[in-house]
Order: C-alpha cells, then structure tokens, then sequence
C-alpha cells in the first residue's frame, strides 16, 4: 500500500511539473510594459449608392465617435491596468493604431405584425493594429473588429440608441484590450 501511494505521489509531481501551467498574464509581450493608443481615424464610407437591405443595414454616421471609441480603449486599458497607457509614443513599448469604418444599426427581430422592427443590433466596426516599438514589427493587425450591443427600442427594456451605442463601444473596447493582452 505505501509504495502504491509513494508511487502515485510521484506520478502526480511528474505530472505537476511537465504538465500544462496556468498564467495569471499575457505571455505575449513579456518586455512590453507601455502602450500609446493613436486617436483612431474616422473612415466611413457613406456611399448610399448600395440599397438597402437585412444583410446590408444602413450604413450611419455620428460626428466625434471615433474620439469616443479612442477614449473608451484608453479608459478600458487603464481599468485593466495589464499595460500602462503613456501619453506620448516614444515613451512607448506598444502602438496601437486604428480606423473607424462602419457604425450600423443591423434589425434582428420585428414586431407580430412585421411591420416594425422590435430589436436592433448597434455595430461598431474597426481596423485596428498594434506594433512592437521596440522590435520594429507589426505585432498583429485586424480587419473588420465589432463591439456591437443588441437593443429594444421600445418596451419595459428599452434602451435609447445612445445608450446603445455606449454600450457597443464599452463592449468594443473590452473586446480591443482582451484582444491585446489575452494573447495565451
């Protein structure tokens, strides 16, 4: 009976030490430590010249989103606190860099009668990426990013567009940091 357990005690250590570890941190950037987030540049395209559709939602524009989606990253990375933001790019290890292309409101769900729509889908779309300063090199780059948040427009759930809009940038922003630190 002890050597079976000597044995199983040495089986597990074997196993604890060449088996699979757990991080509490990113592996990715193990010397970056500071991060500059360029003001994202507005790119949308308003050509209407495309009709309108469920696979082809309006295509909006609202003036200064994309200095909101700037400073939502910047907020979402100083609440992460993984990477500290600095203010100026030569004092950083990290760039991320990124564009505003589309903001839509796509209808996911009409009314009984199918009239009206009930539910939206607030998109917010970038492109984005984020260079090692200290190596020279673009990390990783992504095309068409989405933060979207899903909305009733009336209703005792109702959310005003606004809000929804806030709320498709917080969640684009928490999608950006995770996509930026959680690289396991």
């Amino acid at each position: 009976m002890k050597k079976r357990l000597i044995f199983l005690l040495a089986i597990f250590c074997a196993a604890s030490l060449a088996g699979c570890g757990y991080a509490t941190h990113t592996t990715a950037y193990k010397k970056a430590t500071r991060i500059f987030i360029r003001p994202f540049e507005n790119k949308v395209d308003l050509n209407i010249e495309r009709e309108y559709s469920d696979r082809n939602p309006y295509r909006l524009y609202r003036a200064g989103m994309e200095t909101k989606v700037t400073d939502a990253i910047i907020d979402r990375f100083l609440v992460d606190g993984y990477l500290k933001v600095v203010s100026r790019e030569d004092d950083a290890d990290l760039v991320l860099s990124g564009a505003l292309i589309n903001f839509d409101k796509q209808p996911l769900r009409y009314d009984q009668k199918s009239e009206n729509v009930a539910e939206y889908r607030a998109n917010i779309i970038v492109d984005m990426s984020l260079e090692n300063v200290s190596q020279g090199k673009k990390t990783w780059s992504e095309k068409g990013f989405v933060g979207f948040f899903e909305y009733n427009q009336s209703g005792p759930n109702s959310v005003s567009e606004d809000a929804a809009i806030n709320n498709a940038i917080a969640d684009l922003a928490k999608r950006i940091v995770e996509r930026t630190v959680e690289d396991w």
